[in-house]
């Protein structure tokens, strides 16, 4: 929710009306940060996926990945909306940070379907 609530104050304060990277802050959040755990839950509360140690390698990844992909989203909509001028070389390793965070939120899913898949097969 607080990624949301600084998107709108922050764009306000500052007569931002253009699209920002922080538009997508909130969402990322709310949808990897927290629908994904939810669904996670009701799996682990009827089995033993908490045992599964790709499941640990899941948590570790994912919790990792999601909030690095989440604060570069914010480092990159805060430079649009202040206007500032990067180098190239300071915007390409803000895309490069953001997407390693998309890389480890990924290997994270993918280990979480492999653990599920192994819980399956018990």
């Amino acid at each position: 929710m607080a990624g949301g609530v600084f998107y709108r104050e922050f764009t306000k304060y500052n007569g931002f009306t253009g699209v920002t990277a922080l538009g997508k802050v909130h969402t990322h959040l709310f949808l990897l940060g927290m629908l994904v755990f939810l669904v996670v839950a009701l799996y682990a509360r009827q089995s033993g996926l908490g045992k599964n140690k790709t499941f640990r390698v899941f948590l570790w990844t994912y919790n990792i990945g999601v909030p690095l992909t989440a604060v570069m989203l914010l480092v990159r909509g805060v430079t649009q909306v202040l206007g500032l001028s990067l180098s190239s070389g300071a915007s390409a390793a803000i895309s490069g940070i953001a997407g390693i965070g998309h890389i480890l939120t990924g290997v994270g899913i993918v280990t979480l379907l492999v653990s599920l898949k192994k819980l399956a097969k018990n």
